[in-house]
């Protein structure tokens, strides 16, 4: 009577050992990952800082050069040099049978 009952608490017992070290093991590995991860923080965060700082100049630059591009556009051709003021030129006029 003693034999089976050995073996069934040694299953049970094997059965929550295995589960037991199987979370002890995942606890282990999660937190020696997060110490690695913990200690990369300082120098990703700097190199994070240091690509929006080059993503932000870049987008100065050309809203700049934009900026300059619009304004030079809308200064435009001065009046004098542009052509003949306000008033019209006179237009010739053709018949409708040429040689008469």
């Amino acid at each position: 009577m003693e034999g089976p009952l050995i073996a069934v608490l040694l299953l049970v017992g094997l059965l929550i050992g295995s589960g037991v070290g199987s979370a002890y093991t995942r606890a282990r590995r999660g937190w020696t990952d997060y110490q690695t991860v913990k200690k990369s923080v300082p120098g990703a965060r700097k190199t994070a800082w240091l690509l929006i700082r080059a993503v932000t100049t870049k987008i100065g630059v050309i809203a700049l050069l934009l900026i300059g591009a619009v304004a030079y556009a809308a200064a435009g051709p001065d009046d004098e040099t542009a052509g003949p003021s306000g008033t019209p030129s006179p237009s010739v006029t053709t018949s409708g049978r040429p040689g008469r």
